[in-house]
C-alpha cells in the first residue's frame, strides 16, 4: 500500500497564500503613490509615469504568467510561488537604487516577471483544497490579499516616502517578501509530490489546445472582456488617484498614504469579504446568480467613482474620499465569487492557465493601457482646463465600468450550459480522477 504524502493543512496554505499576495501587490500601490516625487526627480512627464507604472510592467507580467501556469498545472506550484515571491521581492528593493528612467524600467520588467508567478498556482492550489461550496468565500479571502496590499502600500509608503524618500521606501517594502518566500518554500506542500495519479490526471495538453477549449466556453469569454474592461477602469484610475489629490488639494504623501490606507484598504477588506460571504450564504452553488449580483456591483463602483470627481456632488476631499471608499467596496467584491465561478467551471487540468489568461488581458489592458491612456488624456486635455485635465481624465473613464458590468450579466446567462460542457470535457480528458482525488485535501466534498 503505498504512503499517502503529507497535506498541508488548507487554512494555514490560504493564509500564507494570502499574505504573498498582499506583497504581491504593495509595489504597484507603493508606486503610485511616490509617482508624483519619481516625476519629479526624473524629470519625466504623465505619459511617462503612466508607460513605467504600466505597460513597462504589465507587459511582461502577462506575457510571462502564460508559461508559468502551463508549469503549474503540470508541475509543483509551491516551488513555483516561492521562487517567484523571492525574485519579485528583491526587484521591488532595486527599484530604490535606479537613477534614470530607463533603468527604473528594466527594474519593473524583472518585478513583473517576478509577480507572474504567484496568482495563477495559488488559485489552482485553492481550487484542489476546497470544495465548489467552499470557493467563492476562499478564494475572496485570498483576493482580500489585494486589500491588505493597500493599506500597507499607501500607509507605509506614504509615511516610508514622507520620511526618508522613495528609494528607500521600495527597499523597505521589498526585501519582507524574501521571508515569506522562505515560509512557502519549507511548511507548504505541493499535494501532487508523491501522488504520481494526480500529476498524471493533471498534465495539460498543448497551450494552443488548452486556449481553444477555453474560448470555446462563452462565459469564459465574456468574464475574460469584463475584467479586462473594468481593470482598464480601475487600473488606469487608481494609479492616479494619489497625483490627483496631491495636485488639487496639496497633501503630503504621508497624510494621503493615511487616507488611502483606510479609504482603499479597509473598504476593499469589507468588500472582499462581503462578497465572497454573500455568494457563499445566498448564492451557494448558484454561479448565475453570482455573477448577475457581480454585475450589479461593478455598475454602482462606476457610478460612485464619477460622484468622486464631479465638482457639484464632491466640493471637499471629504466627499471624495467617501464615494472613493463607496466605489471600492464594491468593486472589491466581485473577486471571490468570480474567480470561483471560472475556477469551478473550468477543467482541473486547465485551471492555472485559465487564470493566467484573465490576467493577461488584465494585465495588457487594463494595467498596461490603463494608467497610460488616463496619462496621455490628462496630457491632451490640458491646454483646455488646465490643472483640471487629470480630473476629467479620471472622470471620463467612469462609464467604462459599465461595459464591463454587461459581460458579467451575459456571463451570467451562460454558465450553467458552460458548467455541464466543462465536466464532459472532465471525463473526455480523464480528469474525473483527479476531482475525486482533489476532494481528500477538500474535506472529501464534491470539488465539482
Amino acid at each position: 500500500m503505498r504512503a499517502r504524502p503529507v497535506s498541508t493543512p488548507k487554512n494555514y496554505l490560504l493564509g500564507l497564500l494570502t499574505i504573498i499576495f498582499a506583497f504581491n501587490f504593495t509595489d504597484r500601490v507603493a508606486l503610485g503613490i511616490v509617482a508624483q516625487n519619481i516625476k519629479g526627480d526624473l524629470d519625466l512627464s504623465d505619459s511617462q509615469v503612466g508607460f513605467l507604472s504600466g505597460i513597462a510592467f504589465a507587459l511582461f507580467y502577462a506575457l510571462m504568467g502564460m508559461p508559468i501556469a502551463r508549469w503549474a498545472d503540470r508541475g509543483n506550484r509551491v516551488a513555483i510561488v516561492s521562487i517567484s515571491t523571492a525574485l519579485w521581492s528583491v526587484a521591488v528593493a532595486l527599484c530604490g537604487m535606479a537613477s534614470t528612467f530607463v533603468q527604473l524600467i528594466l527594474i519593473r520588467i524583472v518585478v513583473g516577471v517576478g509577480e507572474a508567478g504567484c496568482v495563477p498556482p495559488a488559485h489552482s492550489l485553492i481550487a484542489d483544497f476546497f470544495a465548489r461550496a467552499e470557493r467563492p468565500r476562499a478564494i475572496a479571502m485570498y483576493m482580500q490579499g489585494a486589500s491588505a496590499s493597500l493599506v500597507i502600500g499607501y500607509f507605509a509608503a506614504g509615511w516610508l516616502n514622507q520620511l526618508y524618500g522613495w528609494r528607500a521606501m521600495f527597499v523597505l517594502i521589498g526585501l519582507p517578501g524574501v521571508l515569506m518566500a522562505a515560509l512557502a518554500w519549507f511548511t507548504l506542500r505541493e499535494p501532487r509530490v508523491g501522488n504520481p495519479d494526480r500529476l498524471a490526471a493533471t498534465a495539460p495538453a498543448h497551450m494552443m489546445d488548452v486556449c481553444v477549449a477555453l474560448w470555446r466556453l462563452r462565459t469564459f469569454r465574456h468574464v475574460l472582456f469584463a475584467f479586462s474592461l473594468i481593470c482598464f477602469f480601475g487600473y488606469g484610475t487608481l494609479q492616479w488617484a494619489p497625483a490627483y489629490f496631491v495636485r488639487g488639494f496639496g497633501l503630503k504623501t504621508g497624510e494621503l498614504g493615511t487616507w488611502f490606507a483606510a479609504i482603499f484598504g479597509l473598504s476593499g477588506l469589507i468588500g472582499t469579504y462581503w462578497g465572497g460571504e454573500w455568494a457563499a450564504r445566498s448564492a451557494r452553488n448558484n454561479e448565475q446568480r453570482q455573477l448577475n449580483g457581480m454585475a450589479l456591483m461593478t455598475c454602482l463602483s462606476g457610478v460612485f467613482w464619477a460622484c468622486a470627481f464631479l465638482p457639484a456632488i464632491s466640493p471637499n476631499r471629504y466627499w471624495a474620499f467617501g464615494w472613493l471608499a463607496l466605489s471600492n467596496c464594491v468593486s472589491m467584491a466581485i473577486n471571490g465569487p468570480t474567480f470561483a465561478a471560472l475556477q469551478t467551471m473550468v477543467p482541473a487540468p486547465m485551471r492555472a492557465v485559465a487564470v493566467a489568461l484573465v490576467f493577461l488581458f488584465i494585465n495588457l489592458i487594463g494595467l498596461g493601457c490603463g494608467p497610460w491612456a488616463v496619462g496621455a488624456l490628462s496630457d491632451a486635455l490640458r491646454p483646455w482646463v488646465g490643472e483640471e485635465s487629470l480630473r476629467y481624465a479620471m472622470l471620463m473613464f467612469s462609464p467604462t465600468a459599465l461595459w464591463g458590468a454587461w459581460h458579467l450579466w451575459r456571463a451570467g446567462q451562460t454558465v450553467f450550459v458552460d458548467l455541464g460542457s466543462g465536466q464532459k470535457e472532465r471525463v473526455a480528458r480523464g480528469a474525473a480522477s483527479e476531482e475525486r482525488g482533489s476532494c481528500e485535501f477538500a474535506g472529501g466534498d464534491n470539488a465539482n
